[in-house]
C-alpha cells in the first residue's frame, strides 16, 4: 500500500493493509430475507435440520473436495494457456500509454497522516509557518481529514496520497485569492511555499529520515514488465505454486522458441478444422438474425488468417534465453534480493577449508623387526606437510601422536607410513614397513579404526595393521555433502557417481558442486537460485542409485539418487533449507499415507509434486486449445485478474495493468474470445464492486458499455458483424444492473464521490446514464427526461443528506421533552452543518451538474425544506419576545443571501415570513424602552461627566430599564461584540478615547443605544430591499425624534441652570454646563449618522426637510446656549463697569475719595484703588476660559464662545467709554481698564482667537481713548499710573 510520500523518491513505509477494501458487505443494503415490513405476517420458523451422520459429513467434505480440486484444475489448465501467451505473444504488446496509477492509502496511513497534522497544529514539529497556513491546516484537518467521507474513501481504496494533496491545493487557492497583494510577494510564490510545507508535513520527519526499502512487486505492477514478471504475476492471480509453474514451464518448453511456434501452428489448424467442421454440420451458436450463420463462419475463418498473418511476420529466431545474465537495471531488479545475485557463480567464488586431525594409536603383527629395534610413524596430507611420531621400540610399537593439518579439498588424500631405523653404515633412509592411503571426509568415523598397511614385496608381516583415527570437521558454510548419483540438463549431462557438497556462498546465495580427489575447486557446480526439490520416482534406464530426488526449474531439471531412504532424506532437507521454496517437499511413504486418509493434506498442496509430476502435467499440456470453451476461462481468468488489480497497492479504480491487459489481449487474440463477451463480463465484474463500496473509474464503465452497445446494435467495433441471442440478453441485463446503480451512485453522490474526488467521476457518471438511457447509439436523449431522472436522483439524495446529516449531529427532530435553549443550540449547529454540506456541494459537485443549475437548486431547497421542519418546531417552543434566535437568522441569511440560486428562494422568503413578525416586534418594544429611558433618565439627570463608562464599550452590558410594565428587550447578548465593534471603530476612528464623550450618562446611553440597535439591523442584512429601506427609514425616524427630545430636555436643563448663577467675578461656568455643551456637541455628531439615510438610496423631499429640522433644532439650541453663557459673561463686566462708574469726574463720591487717599497715602502706604478689582476680573475671565477650553470637546464652539465673549466684553468696555467722551478718566478708571483690556487681549489671543476678531473697531475706539487718557494723566499726574501703560513694551506683572 502506498506511504504518505508516494512518490518516486520515497518508498512504501507503512505495513500493507491486511484486510482488502474489495467486496466489503454493504451497509445500507439488506438480505432479502431481512427486508420485510413490521406488519407483514411472519412465515414459521424452521425446524433446524437434523443433525449429519458421520456417513454424510464424510460425503459432503469429499464433494467439497473434488469442487476445490476441479477449480484447481481448472486454473492450472488457464495458466497453461496463460504462459504461452506470455512466451511467444503474437498479437499484442504491453500498452506504453496507460496513465500511471497513484498508490493508495490505506487506514493505519490514514491515522499517521492525521498524527502528522495534530503533531504540527500542536507545535510538535520544526516547521515554520505563519498564522494563515495554520488556520488553513486547521480548516483542512477539521473539514477533510477528521470526515467520515474520507475514512470511506480510503476503505474503498480508491484514494491516494495525489488526491489528499490535490484537495488541499484548492483549499489553499480559494484562501489565498482572498488575500489582499502584499509588495514583492506573489500569491503564487505563497501558494508554492504552502505546498510545499504541506509534504513535509505529509511525510514526517521519522519517514524522510528512514531508507527507502526495495520496491515490492505489487509497486512496479504500472511498470513494463518482463515475463518472469509475468509469470510471477499470474502465479498469485491464479494461485500456483512455484514448483507448479516450474514444472509447466519445463514441460511447455517455454524457452524453445520452435516448440512454441510449432504450437501456435497447431492451435490454429486446430481452429480451422474446428470452423470446418461448425460449417460443415451447421452447429452454430443462436444469433439475433439467420443471416449470421455464415458471417460467423467467415468472421472465424477471418480472426484465424489474421492470426496466421501476425505469426508470419515475426521474424525467426534461434532461442529466447538469454545467453549471459543481463545486467539488473532498478526496472527488472525488483524481485532480486541483493547484489551477489546480479552475475552468475563463477568456482572461484566456492571457498572451503577444512581442518584434519590424525591420531596414531598403535601397529599389530608386527614381526620382522627385533623387538629392541626403533619404529616410528610419519603422517601427510597429499600436497601439504609431513609429520612424524616419537620414537618407539618395536616390542611396543604405541604413540597416542595427533597430527593437525588444513586443506583445501574436500576429497583430500592421507598418507600413514611405519619406518624403523636402519643400522646400516652406509644406509641413507630408514627403512619402510608399511603404508596405508586414506580417503577422509566430512562423514566418515570419527573413532579410532584398524587399517590394514600396504608391506613392502617379501616382508614377513603379512597382517601389518595400523590403529589411528582420521577426523575431518566440516566447515560452517558446507551445509551437506556425500556422494550422490546425478543427471542434468545444464550440468552433470552423465549419470555417475560424484561427490557433491551443498556450500552457502552468502547469506541468500547457495551452490551445489562435485569435486574431484585433491582438487579444491568443484568440477561443476548448480546455483540453486530458483530450484525447487522434491522426491521422485526411480526413473527407467538410469543404472546406479535408489532413492531418487529432483531440482526443477524453468528450463532445467536435475536427477540426484542416493544409494539408501535416509541420505535422500538428508539430501532433501537441506536442499529444501538452501532453496527458500514455499513447498515443503514430503517423503513419498508419508505422502501415500495421507493421501489415503484424504483429508490432512495442506491446504496449498492439493497433491504432491511427485504426484503432479506424474499424472497431471502431460495431461495440461497436452490438452488441444480449441476444445475447451475459452469464454468461460477468460471469464475466470479476468475476474481473478481483477480481484487481484483492486487489492494491489495501487488506486487503479479497476483499470488493469499495462501487463495484465496485454495478457488479456493476447490471450483473446490467440484463443478466440469474442469482445462483447470480454466487455460484458468485465462490466459484470466491475459493477460487483461498485455495488459494494470500491470505487470504479465510470470512464472504464462508459468505455466497455460503449463496446458492448455499438456491437449488439451492429456498429462493430472490433470488427465482428454476427451478435449472439446470448450476448444481447446479456447487455440487457447489465444495462438494467447498469442504470440502477447510476442512480444509486447520483443518489448518494456525497459518499460515492466524497469532495469530487476521483476528479471528474461524478460527471463521468452522468454522461454514462445519459448513454445508458439511449434507445440506440445514434437516436440522442431528450433533455427533459434526462433532467427528469437527475431530478429524481437528487431529491433522494436530499433526504439521504439530510438523514446523515442529523445521525451525524447526534440530533433528534421528535426531543420534545429538550428544553428551548437547547434546542434552539441545536438547531445552530444543525444549521453551521447544513450550510456546509451545501458549501461543499457547490465546491465540489456543482460543476458535475452544470447542465441543469435550477436541478441542484432544487435540490438544495427540498434539502432545507426538510430543515424547515425542525427549525419551525425548535422556534414555535422558543418563549414570547426571546431574541434568542436572532444568530440562527443572522446564520441562515449570511449564507443564502450570497448564493444567487437560493437567495429569495423559497426556505430563504420562509426565513423572512417567520422573522418579520420578530424584528418589527422587536424594534417596537426597543423603541418603547430607549424613549422611556431618556424620559426617566433626564428627570434624574444629574449632569456629571461620564468620560470612562465608553472607554470599554463593548465590555459593557446595556442597561436594564426599570420599572416598564412589559419584559422588555435588552439588547440580545450574542450580538454585543458585533455591534459594539462597529460602534468604536467607525465612530471613534482617529480620535483619543479619554478626551470624548464627555456627555452625560442618559445621552450616553441614548446614543450606544440608537447607534447599537441600528447597527444590529443592519447587520441583520435583510434581503428584501423595501422593508429593508423601510427598517432603516424608521430607525432614523426614532434617532431623529430621540436627539430632538434630548435636545430640547438638554436646552431646558441649561436655562435652569444659567438663571441660577450669580452675576460676579465669583461666577465660574459649572461642569454640569460642560456637560450640557458637550451632549449637544455628541448630538450633532451622531446626527449625521444615527438620522442621515445611505445616500445610495433615493431621499425624498419629506426626509430631507426632517432631517434638516433636526439639525436646525441642534443649530439654534447651541446658539442660544452660547448667547446666554456670553451674557453671563457681560453681565459681570457690567458689574464692574458700574463699580468705575463711581470715579467718574465730577461725582461727590470721586472728590471724596481722591481726598481720603491722597491725605491717607502721606502717611502708609494705601492699596491703589481698582487694581484688586482688575485682578479678579481677570482671574474670572481666564479661569472661566480654562474651564471651557478642557470641557468642552469641540474646538469649533468653544472658539465661537470666546469670540462673542471677546465681542461683547470690549463693546461693553467701548460703550462704558463712550458715555464718558466729555470726561477725563480717573486715573484708577484708567489703570483698571488698561489693565483688563490689554490682559484679555493677551489672554483671548492665546485661546486662538483671530487677529481679526481681536482688533475690531471696538478695541481700536478703547485702545485710542486709553492711550489718549494714559497721555493726558501722565502729563497731570506724573507717576500716578505706577508704570501700568496701553505699550506693548508693558512688563508689568499679569
Amino acid at each position: 500500500m502506498l506511504d504518505p510520500s508516494s512518490s518516486d523518491e520515497s518508498g512504501g513505509e507503512l505495513p500493507p493493509e491486511d484486510e482488502p477494501p474489495v467486496q466489503p458487505e454493504k451497509p445500507s443494503k439488506k438480505s432479502p430475507k431481512c427486508e420485510k415490513s413490521p406488519g407483514a405476517p411472519r412465515t414459521p420458523a424452521k425446524k433446524p435440520p437434523p443433525p449429519s451422520s458421520p456417513a454424510q459429513e464424510n460425503e459432503n467434505e469429499q464433494e467439497r473436495l473434488q469442487k476445490e480440486e476441479s477449480e484447481r484444475k481448472t486454473k492450472l489448465q488457464i495458466y497453461v494457456f496463460v504462459l504461452r501467451c506470455i512466451a511467444y505473444p503474437f498479437n499484442a504488446k504491453q500498452p506504453t500509454d496507460m496513465a500511471r496509477r497513484q498508490q493508495k492509502l490505506n487506514k493505519q496511513q490514514l491515522q499517521a497522516v492525521k498524527e502528522r497534522f495534530q503533531a504540527f497544529l500542536r507545535g510538535e514539529t520544526q516547521i515554520v509557518a505563519d498564522e494563515a497556513f495554520c488556520n488553513a491546516v486547521r480548516s483542512y484537518y477539521e473539514g477533510f481529514l477528521k470526515s467520515e467521507r474520507v475514512a470511506r474513501m480510503v476503505q474503498s481504496g480508491g484514494c491516494s496520497a495525489s488526491d489528499f494533496r490535490e484537495i488541499f491545493k484548492k483549499n489553499i487557492e480559494r484562501r489565498v485569492r482572498s488575500l489582499p497583494e502584499i509588495d514583492g510577494l506573489s500569491k503564487e510564490t505563497v501558494l508554492s511555499s504552502w505546498i510545499t510545507k504541506y509534504d513535509a508535513i505529509f511525510k514526517g520527519e521519522e519517514d524522510q529520515r528512514r531508507p527507502q526499502g526495495r520496491m515490492p512487486f505489487s509497486a512496479v505492477s504500472e511498470l513494463i514488465l518482463s515475463k518472469e514478471q509475468l509469470y510471477e504475476m499470474f502465479q498469485q492471480i491464479l494461485g500456483i505454486k512455484k514448483f507448479e509453474h516450474q514444472l509447466l514451464y519445463n514441460a511447455c518448453q517455454l524457452d524453445n522458441v520452435d516448440e512454441q511456434a510449432a504450437q501456435i501452428r497447431r492451435e490454429l489448424d486446430g481452429r480451422l478444422q474446428l470452423t470446418e467442421r461448425i460449417a460443415r454440420e451447421r452447429k452454430y451458436p443462436k444469433f439475433v438474425s439467420k443471416d449470421m450463420e455464415m458471417m460467423y463462419v467467415e468472421e472465424l475463418r477471418s480472426s484465424i488468417n489474421l492470426l496466421m498473418a501476425n505469426l508470419e511476420s515475426l521474424p525467426v529466431a534461434k532461442d529466447l534465453k538469454p545467453k549471459i545474465k543481463p545486467k539488473l537495471t532498478p526496472m527488472n531488479s525488483f524481485l532480486d534480493i541483493g547484489d551477489e545475485n546480479d552475475l552468475p557463480l563463477s568456482k572461484s567464488d566456492v571457498v572451503l577449508s577444512f581442518t584434519l586431525e590424525i591420531v596414531i594409536m598403535e601397529v599389530q603383527g608386527l614381526k620382522s623387526v627385533a623387538p629392541n629395534r626403533i619404529v616410528y610413524c610419519t603422517m601427510e596430507v597429499e600436497g601439504g606437510e609431513k609429520l612424524q611420531t616419537d620414537q618407539a621400540e618395536a616390542s611396543k610399537p604405541q604413540w597416542g601422536t595427533q597430527g593437525d593439518f588444513t586443506t583445501t579439498h574436500p576429497l583430500p588424500v592421507v598418507k600413514v607410513k611405519l619406518f624403523t631405523e636402519s643400522t646400516g653404515v652406509l644406509a641413507l633412509e630408514d627403512k619402510e614397513l608399511g603404508r596405508v592411503v586414506l580417503n577422509p571426509t566430512t562423514n566418515g568415523p570419527k573413532n579410532a579404526e584398524l587399517h590394514k598397511m600396504v608391506i613392502p614385496k617379501n616382508s614377513q608381516d603379512t597382517d601389518l595393521k595400523i590403529k589411528l583415527a582420521v577426523r575431518m570437521d566440516k566447515p560452517p558454510n558446507m551445509k551437506h555433502s556425500g556422494y550422490l548419483y546425478a543427471l542434468g540438463q545444464r550440468v552433470w549431462k552423465r549419470w555417475k557417481r560424484r561427490y557433491f557438497v551443498l556450500v552457502q556462498v552468502s547469506q541468500y546465495t547457495f551452490a551445489m558442486c562435485s569435486y574431484r580427489e585433491k582438487k579444491s575447486e568443484p568440477q561443476e557446480l548448480m546455483q540453486l537460485d530458483g530450484y525447487t526439490v522434491d522426491y521422485s520416482e526411480p526413473q527407467p534406464g538410469l543404472q546406479g542409485g535408489k532413492a531418487f530426488f529432483s531440482a526443477v526449474k524453468e528450463g532445467d531439471l536435475v536427477v540426484f539418487a542416493t544409494n539408501d531412504e535416509p541420505d535422500r532424506m538428508l539430501w532433501v532437507q537441506a536442499m529444501y533449507r538452501a532453496t527458500g521454496q514455499s513447498y515443503k517437499p514430503v517423503p513419498p511413504a508419508q505422502n501415500q499415507q495421507q493421501n489415503c486418509r484424504g483429508g490432512n493434506i495442506q491446504k496449498d498442496t492439493p497433491t504432491s509434486l511427485l504426484s503432479l509430476e506424474r499424472a497431471g502435467v502431460e495431461e495440461l499440456i497436452s490438452a488441444v486449445p480449441c476444445s475447451f470453451d475459452h469464454a468461460s476461462l477468460f471469464q475466470t481468468l479476468q475476474k481473478h485478474t481483477l480481484v487481484h488489480r483492486m487489492n494491489d497497492s495501487f488506486s487503479c479504480l479497476g483499470w488493469f495493468s499495462p501487463g495484465q491487459v496485454f495478457v488479456l489481449d493476447e490471450y483473446c487474440a490467440r484463443y478466440g474470445v469474442r469482445g462483447c463477451h470480454r466487455h460484458l463480463c468485465y462490466l459484470k465484474e466491475l459493477m460487483e464492486f461498485s455495488e459494494n463500496n470500491a470505487l470504479v473509474d465510470p470512464t472504464l464503465l462508459h468505455y466497455s458499455y460503449a463496446f458492448c452497445a455499438s456491437h449488439v446494435h451492429g456498429n462493430r467495433p472490433d470488427g465482428m458483424g454476427t451478435v449472439t441471442e446470448e450476448e444481447k440478453e446479456e447487455f440487457e441485463k447489465v444495462r438494467s444492473r447498469l442504470l440502477i446503480l447510476l442512480e444509486s451512485q447520483i443518489t448518494h453522490f456525497r459518499y460515492c464521490f466524497p469532495f469530487g474526488r476521483p476528479e471528474g467521476a461524478l460527471k463521468a457518471t452522468l454522461s454514462l446514464l445519459e448513454r445508458v438511457l439511449m434507445k440506440d447509439i445514434t437516436t440522442p436523449l431528450p433533455v427533459e427526461e434526462m433532467k427528469k431522472i437527475v431530478q429524481k436522483c437528487l431529491e433522494k439524495a436530499a433526504l439521504i443528506n439530510y438523514s446523515q446529516l442529523t445521525d451525524y449531529a447526534q440530533f433528534e427532530a421528535d426531543s420534545s421533552q429538550a428544553l428551548p435553549e437547547k434546542r434552539l443550540e441545536d438547531m445552530m449547529r444543525l444549521g453551521e452543518l447544513c450550510m456546509e454540506v451545501l458549501q461543499q456541494n457547490d465546491e465540489h459537485h456543482s460543476e458535475a451538474f452544470s447542465w441543469w443549475p435550477d436541478v441542484m437548486a432544487e435540490h438544495a431547497e427540498i434539502f432545507l425544506s426538510l430543515y424547515t421542519v425542525d427549525m419551525d418546531a425548535a422556534l414555535a417552543v422558543q418563549p414570547q419576545d426571546s431574541w434568542d434566535s436572532f444568530p440562527l437568522f443572522q446564520l441562515l441569511n449570511n449564507f443564502l443571501r450570497t448564493d444567487p440560486q437560493l437567495c429569495n428562494g423559497t426556505f430563504h422568503r420562509h426565513l423572512q415570513e417567520l422573522y418579520v413578525p420578530l424584528v418589527v416586534r422587536y424594534i417596537d418594544l426597543m423603541e418603547s424602552s430607549i424613549a422611556q429611558s431618556v424620559h426617566r433618565g433626564f428627570e434624574q439627570e444629574t449632569w456629571q461627566s461620564v468620560k470612562t463608562i465608553t472607554n470599554n464599550l463593548p465590555s459593557v452590558p446595556l442597561p436594564k430599564v426599570p420599572n416598564l410594565p412589559l419584559n422588555l428587550p435588552q439588547m440580545p447578548s450574542f450580538s454585543t461584540p458585533s455591534w459594539m465593534g462597529p460602534l468604536c471603530d467607525n465612530t471613534l476612528q482617529g480620535i483619543n478615547l479619554p478626551d470624548i464623550f464627555n456627555g452625560s450618562a442618559t445621552s450616553e446611553d441614548l446614543f450606544w443605544k440608537l447607534d447599537a440597535l441600528q447597527i444590529f439591523v443592519m447587520d441583520l442584512h435583510w434581503p428584501e430591499p423595501e422593508f429593508a429601506k423601510h427598517l432603516e427609514q424608521r430607525l432614523k425616524l426614532m434617532a431623529s425624534d430621540m436627539m430632538e427630545a434630548c435636545v430640547k430636555r438638554t436646552k431646558a436643563a441649561f436655562d435652569s441652570k444659567m438663571q441660577k448663577s450669580s452675576k460676579s467675578t465669583d461666577f465660574r461656568v459649572p461642569l454640569s454646563v460642560c456637560t450640557m455643551f458637550n451632549v449637544l456637541m455628541d448630538a450633532k455628531k451622531q446626527c449625521s449618522k444615527l438620522c442621515v439615510i445611505d445616500q445610495g438610496q433615493e431621499i425624498d423631499k419629506q426626509w430631507q426637510q426632517y432631517h434638516s429640522k433636526t439639525d436646525v433644532l441642534i443649530d439654534e439650541a447651541f446658539k442660544e446656549m452660547i448667547s446666554c453663557l456670553v451674557s453671563k459673561f457681560a453681565a459681570v463686566l457690567d458689574g464692574l463697569l458700574s463699580k468705575l462708574s463711581r470715579y467718574d469726574e465730577g461725582t461727590f463720591f470721586s472728590s471724596i475719595l481722591s481726598f481720603t487717599v491722597k491725605a491717607a497715602a502721606k502717611y502708609v502706604d494705601v492699596p491703589k484703588p481698582g487694581m484688586d478689582l482688575a485682578d479678579t476680573y481677570i482671574t474670572f475671565v481666564r479661569q472661566n476660559q480654562d474651564i471651557l477650553r478642557d470641557r468642552l470637546n469641540d474646538e469649533m464652539y468653544t472658539e465661537k464662545i470666546f469670540e462673542q465673549w471677546y465681542n461683547t466684553s470690549m463693546k461693553a468696555v467701548c460703550v462704558w467709554l463712550t458715555d464718558r467722551l466729555d470726561l477725563q478718566l480717573h486715573v484708577y478708571q484708567l489703570k483698571t481698564l488698561i489693565k483688563i483690556v490689554k490682559k484679555s487681549y493677551r489672554d483671548f489671543r492665546l485661546q486662538g482667537v483671530l487677529d481679526s476678531t481681536l482688533n475690531s473697531k471696538n478695541y481700536d475706539t478703547i485702545y485710542n481713548r486709553l492711550t489718549i487718557e494714559e497721555a493726558t494723566a501722565a502729563v497731570s499726574a506724573g507717576d500716578g499710573l505706577q508704570g501700568i501703560s496701553m505699550r506693548d513694551s508693558d512688563e508689568e506683572d499679569g
